[in-house]
């Protein structure tokens, strides 16, 4: 892949990730529209739709390894739905990529959408805590952001960890580089696991 076509294919992918494609059977709300897409090397790099995956499988620049349940139809084409896709051509990408800004949905995904404190998981009224509150010396970094859900928060309020017996289940880190397609699809098909897991 051309270094044109690679930012290409990066750029368009994320802009895919929350459309809806009736005209080819995606069906909205869910990952079940929702395609992985691997670099040449296997290393999942991003998620799009099935629109996307589709064309990039006509035009040779894809190959699917996993399909989904159904086919997808037009006039004179039968063609499997892609689950996961992987690209013919190697794309650069850069290797701090997932680490470069904390974003509430990014600790949020990190974390599993569970909270730190009591292990409730939920994708709905889950925040952010710092660790360390920023009031007491606590810096806005991976090692001291967690996902907490807003009874937990508010408890233990800008005390520290000791202070309230409230510890995170377990030690905050920066994200892995799946961090980001963990976001485009919350509810993640069995298909894509082993290639997250291996990421």
């Amino acid at each position: 892949m051309s270094a044109a076509l690679g930012v290409a294919v990066a750029a368009e992918l994320p802009r895919d990730a929350d459309d809806a494609d009736p005209e080819v059977g995606a069906r909205p709300g869910g990952a079940s529209g929702r395609v992985l897409v691997l670099n040449a090397s296997y290393e999942p790099i991003n998620v799009c739709t099935v629109r996307r995956a589709a064309v990039l499988v006509l035009k040779s620049r894809a190959e699917v390894i996993e399909t989904g349940a159904g086919a997808l139809r037009s006039e004179r084409l039968v063609f499997v739905r892609p689950c996961v896709i992987r690209l013919m051509r190697y794309v650069r990408i850069p290797r701090d990529v997932h680490r470069r800004k904390i974003t509430r949905k990014a600790v949020l995904a990190r974390d599993a959408w569970t909270c730190q404190y009591c292990g409730r998981q939920t994708h709905a009224g889950l925040t952010v805590d710092h660790v360390i509150p920023r009031s007491r010396g606590g810096e806005s970094v991976w090692e001291n952001i967690v996902a907490s859900c807003g009874p937990c928060n508010r408890k233990k309020g800008d005390r520290l960890p000791r202070e309230v017996a409230m510890h995170p289940r377990s030690r905050p880190k920066p994200p892995g580089p799946t961090v980001f397609i963990r976001i485009a699809s919350p509810t993640v098909p069995d298909a894509w696991e082993p290639y997250l897991l291996a990421a």
